[in-house]
């Protein structure tokens, strides 16, 4: 009673190809699969990116020039 026999696992993986099928097993597997490789590549990708330097920030400057939609109006306290 304490563990499963491989008989029992037998008749476990039976009844999970009957339920879903071979084919649906096998996509299942693919997709697996790719996730599993596309995370490495992505811990692999992460860690190199880490170790190169990075690159100067460029910064941008704002230009003020007037569209012809905006109007430009000062703003005046009441006295």
């Amino acid at each position: 009673m304490g563990g499963l026999s491989i008989w029992h696992w037998m008749i476990v993986l039976l009844v999970v190809v009957l339920i879903f099928g071979t084919k649906k097993l096998k996509n299942i597997g693919t997709d697996l699969g790719e996730a599993v490789k596309g995370f490495k590549d992505g811990v692999k990708g992460a860690s190199s990116d880490a170790d190169a330097p990075a690159a100067p920030v460029q910064q941008v400057t704002a230009q003020r020039t007037a569209d012809s939609n905006t109007v430009d109006v000062e703003a005046k306290t009441k006295s």
